[in-house]
């Protein structure tokens, strides 16, 4: 299969390129390559490279700067999906489409599904609510992939940064009352390419099994890492003074994945192995 790879200056992009390229022949574009917010740009690098399948991994994930500035976050997370899900399907393509947890409103006690209702909190959730209902509007053919809370190798990531602020002996502030799913980066690479050969279209959250709080995430690294004596300060999400407020809980449920035998391994295990990879593990 012929894929079209945006974003692979990003992490899940990245990890894409190399998860994919094992069996498929792979075109990665990065923003400044391609910018999926120029229409006419987007038809015709799409047309030229005539592939089958369209993923877009490109998007704006300053959650704080769609905050400051909602218009550019819908420009760029909502239209720039339907750009590339209406160039998909003029060429027959499909198109495979990264969203977000923060599409709902985080008032649930329990895992939202697949079907249940979406209620964007925040700018950045709206404007991952917009490319999500523009793909499935544009292209009949369409993979919606929701996830949360990526951690991935190289650069910045929740992980690193906890580590690094243990490391620093700074003190630790974390929330009690965000919950979600974290999720591998190469776990989640992996999830995408069986959900390619597979062929079945439709709306999957693809994440690492169970959900957790901020603070219960900081904490198990820390344990794992070798900074079990580090103290975390226990506080609220409203006592985080930011641009954007998240939602409090936004745990996803792999129903449809599961379905089709698509499942990913819990948490827990998954950072167990990204702390052995960057060398980091200290207790078994």
């Amino acid at each position: 299969m012929r894929i079209l790879i945006t974003g692979v200056t990003g992490k899940l992009g990245a990890r894409l390129v190399e998860t994919l390229n094992d069996k498929h022949e792979i075109i990665g574009f990065g923003s400044p390559e391609l910018d999926i917010k120029n229409f006419n740009e987007v038809m015709t690098t799409v047309s030229r490279e005539n592939p089958d399948l369209v993923v877009n991994a490109a998007a704006w994930t300053d959650v704080d700067g769609c905050a400051l500035d909602p218009d550019k976050a819908v420009t760029i997370n909502g239209f720039g999906a339907q750009n590339l899900a209406i160039a998909a399907y003029e060429v027959g393509a499909s198109i495979l489409h990264i969203s977000s947890n923060e599409i709902f409103d985080g008032k649930s006690r329990q895992p939202y599904r697949e079907y249940d209702q979406p209620n964007p909190a925040n700018a950045y959730g709206y404007s991952k609510y917009v490319g999500e209902r523009s793909v499935i509007e544009s292209n009949p053919r369409h993979y919606v992939i929701r996830s949360s809370w990526i951690f991935a190798h190289k650069g910045k990531n929740f992980v690193h940064a906890i580590i690094n602020a243990a490391r620093a002996r700074k003190p630790l502030r974390v929330v009690i009352d965000e919950v979600a799913n974290p999720t591998y980066n190469d776990d989640l690479a992996e999830a995408i390419a069986r959900l390619v050969d597979s062929g079945r279209y439709g709306t999957y959250h693809l994440t690492n099994e169970g959900t957790v709080s901020r603070y219960q995430f900081a904490r198990y690294i820390l344990d794992k890492s070798g900074f079990g004596s580090t103290p975390i300060e226990k506080i609220s999400i409203h006592e985080w003074q930011r641009p954007s407020r998240p939602p409090v809980y936004s745990g996803l449920a792999n129903m449809l994945g599961r379905h089709i035998g698509i499942r990913m391994r819990d948490w827990r295990e998954a950072v167990d192995d990204f702390l052995q990879k960057e060398g980091l593990l200290i207790s078994s």
